[in-house]
């Protein structure tokens, strides 16, 4: 058991002086006005201040803000722009965060050996822009690649669009500059592709805040791609567009990325960012880019088109040049905002099945929805069955969180029965911590906690996320519920 003080037990002020002298009086954020912008990350549903917001900028005051909290026993998260959806940077009471928005600075470009050296603030997309005319990018894209920040890439190991072909966050991380939780500063991997002894870089990738906070990432970056083609299918049902996922891959092509949409996210697109893209009348399109030397990507493309149309797609539109591409793209980016316009609320889940198991998961989910009433959108990277169903619900209506939580449970259940997992980009946060027991038995869980004990024996770092508290979703929810809208009083 965590052992801290209440809000009323502990005495602030000579705390906030420590913190003052590491980064500055600009650099501690303490007005309860000013803690409401952190009192959450994208998953809204939930939402608490913290004590403290601390702002550092090098690695030092980050080791030295731990140091502190390490001293007085104060909980502490690390948080990057707060983009992530599963509640990984919610906060608990009375702890503080240490957010590295400061932490902006591109350190290194070393362009003949494809690494750039980062701090945990830089934006995703300020990678691929800063080696682009080089004709360098960084792979792993988010949707949320304009406003989410590598650090919090590194901590969910986040993937996007392009994972399919080139994976996910931790198959482009070599090296970590990491503040441990007792503050201590260690360096793991390095600038080469392979390292002896255990891999440590790897562990840390995805560890969600509970094994310390990287402070310097170094990262793989890749040629660009003599030819890219992106291809748009629709289809009048969903399970012939799931047919050509499994025809395509069947056939030993690897897209750079392959998504798709059902109706309700076609038609929220088109009315938010008016692509002129996308048939309303669709019940699916798939997205498919392809990439390589030309010949290469001319030939997938014929083959793509001809399995497309052998499963029923009614019109295959493609694209080559820049501008055309990202509108095509455009959409697919903009789904999670576009859902914003169909309800007050959406609650999305992040599920990943065997492609094989497409089209009855999707009937599944269908069902659910009738069950519970709340109509559902579905966004999906389909090549690696990375699922982003959206439960469509109003927050202000009572009850209706709790039965939008307990269909997004049933979807995640649905997952693993199939062979699946949890997530596949999102994280485990405090959100799905609950269904951890879903996919692993206790031993499993137990083997994961004496990892996170030899880092964070004093349970500091990011304490109630990744492994299940309560022994039961219900007490899971029940405990966030306490924590619904409240917060402390600032001092």
């Amino acid at each position: 058991m965590l052992a801290q003080k209440t809000q009323s037990e502990r005495d602030w002020k000579p705390i906030i002086k420590e913190f003052e002298r590491v980064v500055g009086k600009d650099g501690v954020v303490r007005r309860k006005e000013e803690l409401l912008t952190y009192e959450c990350d994208g998953l809204t549903s939930y939402r608490q201040r913290p004590a403290l917001v601390v702002l550092p900028r090098t690695t030092e005051q980050v080791s030295e803000a731990i140091k502190i909290c390490d001293r007085h026993n104060i909980p502490w998260l690390p948080r990057g722009a707060g983009t992530g959806l599963s509640g990984g940077a919610l906060p608990i009471e009375n702890c503080v965060l240490i957010v590295t928005s400061l932490m902006r600075k591109i350190l290194k470009v070393d362009l003949e050996n494809q690494r750039v050296v980062v701090q945990p603030g830089v934006i995703n997309n300020w990678v691929t822009q800063t080696v682009s005319g080089a004709g360098f990018y960084y792979a792993p894209d988010p949707s949320s690649q304009i406003i989410c920040s590598i650090g919090g890439n590194v901590a969910e190991n986040s993937g996007g669009v392009h994972c399919l072909k080139y994976g996910v966050t931790t198959n482009h991380v070599l090296g970590l500059k990491l503040v441990l939780p007792d503050g201590s500063i260690v360096d793991v991997g390095g600038e080469l592709t392979e390292m002896p002894g255990y891999d440590l870089t790897g562990l840390f990738v995805g560890s969600e805040g509970t094994l310390g906070v990287a402070t310097e990432i170094t990262l793989r970056i890749l040629k660009t791609p003599e030819a890219i083609c992106v291809l748009l299918a629709d289809f009048t049902s969903v399970e012939d567009a799931g047919a050509a996922v499994s025809a395509i891959t069947s056939a030993g092509i690897i897209p750079a990325g392959m998504e798709m949409m059902d109706n309700l996210s076609i038609n929220a697109v088109e009315d938010v960012v008016a692509t002129g893209c996308y048939p309303r009348d669709a019940t699916a399109i798939l997205l498919v880019e392809i990439d390589g030397l030309q010949v290469e990507v001319d030939k997938n493309k014929k083959r793509i088109s001809e399995l497309c149309k052998q499963n029923g797609a009614r019109n295959i539109t493609s694209a080559s040049d820049l501008e055309t591409r990202m509108k095509l793209w455009k959409g697919r980016k903009a789904a999670f905002a576009a859902a914003g316009h169909l309800s007050p609320d959406y609650y999305v889940q992040d599920g990943v099945i065997p492609r094989t198991q497409l089209p009855y998961v999707l009937k599944e989910i269908e069902a659910l929805s009738e069950k519970y009433g709340y109509r559902v959108a579905n966004v999906f990277h389909a090549g690696d069955g990375n699922l982003h169903p959206l439960v469509l619900y109003d927050n202000a209506i009572p009850g209706a969180l709790e039965q939008v939580e307990e269909l997004g449970g049933e979807i995640l259940k649905l997952c693993v029965k199939v062979g699946g997992s949890l997530t596949g980009e999102h994280g485990i946060g405090a959100d799905k911590k609950c269904y951890m027991s879903e996919m692993f038995n206790e031993i499993d869980l137990e083997t994961m906690q004496w990892v996170r004990s030899v880092f964070n024996p004093k349970g500091l770092a990011n304490p109630d996320k990744l492994f299940p508290t309560p022994r039961t979703c219900g007490e899971a929810a029940n405990a966030l519920q306490t924590q619904k809208f409240e917060g402390i009083e600032a001092f």
